[in-house]
């Protein structure tokens, strides 16, 4: 196994001045060194960089194995008809995570504009650095509340690698998708399967 780390912050630079062709050149190069590596297949462990997933797809030197179609699988297999889903702030506010899943007939509930950008500054100044406070949690949890009482949601969509973090120990009210396990055992069966 490879792992080129890139940095979480250049991302959300790229994303939040909507340059996707920098974006996908800088996730371009680190999939070009984990080829140079000898790497056969690639993963994007964020899923905010799915954003520009399918133009990557397109350059990459390698197969890569998206955490979107990962995650779709896994809320179908749940058989539930409606989410909430949370994420950085360009997870929630664009449709590349919660378009497959209406095209699956699931209703996603997201944040409202001032919600989103609560949950992205707590997730970019706090829990990308390991901070993990009870007042960020109970933040979330009263947008999670609000979610559930106006959607009838059945399952929450932890779709940033951080909020696992948040929520350990059973806090949320609902049951929880982390996007990282059906995406992990997604890469298992495509190793597994040489």
């Amino acid at each position: 196994m490879t792992i080129e780390n890139l940095s979480a912050f250049e991302v959300f630079d790229f994303c939040g001045r909507q340059d996707f062709d920098g974006l996908t050149d800088y996730l371009l190069a680190g999939l070009d060194n984990l080829a140079a590596a000898g790497a056969e297949a690639a993963a994007l462990t964020a899923n905010t960089t799915h954003i520009v997933f399918d133009r990557l797809a397109e350059s990459s030197p390698i197969p890569l194995i998206s955490s979107i179609d990962s995650t779709r699988r896994a809320v179908t297999e749940a058989g539930v008809g409606s989410v909430v889903l949370l994420g950085t702030e360009f997870t929630m506010a664009n449709d590349f995570l919660a378009s497959p899943l209406r095209e699956d007939g699931v209703h996603v509930a997201v944040p409202d504009g001032e919600e989103i950008g609560y949950i992205q500054d707590r997730i970019a100044t706090e829990l990308e650095h390991g901070v993990v406070t009870d007042e960020t949690r109970d933040g979330f949890l009263r947008i999670v509340d609000r979610l559930i009482a106006g959607d009838s949601a059945e399952l929450v969509i932890l779709a940033c690698t951080e909020l696992p973090l948040l929520f350990s120990g059973g806090s949320l009210p609902l049951p929880s998708l982390d996007t990282i396990d059906p995406h992990v055992a997604d890469l298992t069966r495509a190793i597994l399967a040489d």
